[in-house]
């Protein structure tokens, strides 16, 4: 027999952005699907059942008129499936192929990481999200879509608006009105951009959006180019942060990883498990159907709580513990399915093989001015909001 929805009405929203990971655990315990009052969402937290629903996308749709992304950003690759979904994703990513990544990318990528760190490096101290994460990309993706003359800092003010927008499931009407302004902003900007890359073809995303058959047109241009700010750029900001982090508070594994630079890569995929940059997403129900033995109706919305499955301790022993020699295993941190994170290959290539290792390279004994002086929140988004660090200048 089905079980119902059971629901939590005694967790306060501040406590899903200060730290989720016990309200997810209590969660995860309670029942496969949750609704979460403050959050105003079912939420689905085990890995299993996470895994399972992105491998059923006829009935666990993508294509969600309840979604918070579409009022913010408009009708977007993120929100449809199938062929409509498919033909959108094929027109951004030749720009982001592995392949197109090292020929095209790497090196740019390079230069604004050594020009970012060289404004800080005789300092001796610097505040990471501020000073370094932000800048380093906000300029790497304004590249890769192919913007020009748009300040790192208007990039980042843009992302994070987009983002609180697209999870702002409180309905505060402060929020919604910096989102419908950042997202004004970016079609402006995209028009101002759209005749030279027209006319002159390049790796860009904005040139592989106008020379995709058939082009995209001018509005599935802005909606996903405010997907790419939305979700682009706090991803790598929020990794690069992340993997810094888990490596000081953990200096035993940070020698190895200096002893042995091969174990960067697997550096950077433990830190995006530790700290998911992207939490959560919804899927809507095309038929009632159940999910591990709870009946969820046709036309409900349940949010897939990656961050949750990346901390189930049923696949992750001792999850909240950054440990990069543990079992390995495949984490959520990119999604699954036919909405894998297009721009994986950018943010393995950023962080782990130039961004963080030069920090490293440059900063000589960089370390944490406090440890209780850092920051870490959201839930929706998560990441490092404050980190200041010394180092020897």
């Amino acid at each position: 027999m089905s079980e119902a929805v059971k629901v939590v009405d005694d967790v306060a929203f501040e406590d899903l952005l200060a730290n989720p990971y016990p309200v997810f655990k209590r969660v995860r315990d309670l029942g496969p699907v949750v609704k979460v009052e403050a959050a105003n969402i079912m939420m689905v937290t085990r890995f299993d059942d996470v895994m399972a629903i992105e491998r059923d996308p006829e009935t666990f749709s993508s294509v969600n008129p309840q979604s918070l992304l579409n009022t913010v950003i408009g009708p977007n690759l993120m929100r449809k499936d199938g062929e409509d979904h498919a033909r959108e994703r094929a027109a951004i990513d030749p720009s982001l192929r592995p392949g197109v990544v090292k020929r095209c990318w790497a090196d740019p990528m390079r230069a604004i990481c050594d020009d970012v760190i060289s404004q800080i490096e005789h300092k001796g101290e610097a505040e990471l999200f501020e000073e370094l994460a932000a800048p380093i990309a906000a300029r790497a993706l304004a590249d890769i879509l192919g913007f020009d003359g748009v300040d790192w800092r208007t990039m980042a003010l843009w992302s994070q608006s987009l983002i609180d927008g697209s999870g702002n499931y409180s309905h505060n009407p402060e929020i919604a009105r910096k989102a419908k302004e950042a997202a004004s902003g970016v079609e402006s900007a995209v028009d101002r951009m759209l005749s030279h890359h027209r006319d002159d073809p390049n790796p860009s995303m904005l040139s592989s959006m106008l020379q995709a058959d058939p082009a995209q047109t001018v509005e599935q241009i802005y909606a996903n180019i405010k997907v790419a700010i939305g979700g682009g750029l706090n991803e790598t900001r929020d990794s690069i942060l992340t993997l810094i982090l888990g490596l000081l508070q953990n200096p035993d594994q940070f020698a190895r990883v200096l002893a042995e630079p091969s174990l960067w890569g697997q550096a950077f995929e433990e830190a995006v498990r530790w700290i998911s940059p992207i939490g959560m997403y919804p899927r809507r129900l095309t038929r009632d159907t159940e999910i591990s033995g709870t009946l969820v109706r046709k036309g409900e919305q349940v949010g897939l709580c990656v961050g949750a499955a990346n901390h189930d301790d049923r696949r992750f022993n001792d999850p909240e513990k950054f440990d990069l020699f543990r079992e390995k295993k495949s984490h959520l941190a990119f999604g699954a399915g036919s909405h894998f994170c297009a721009g994986t290959w950018v943010s393995r290539a950023l962080v782990s093989q130039i961004a963080v290792p030069m920090v490293f390279e440059r900063l000589r004994n960089l370390r944490l001015r406090d440890p209780r002086l850092v920051r870490i929140r959201g839930w929706v988004f998560r990441g490092p909001t404050h980190m200041p660090v010394v180092w020897d200048a």
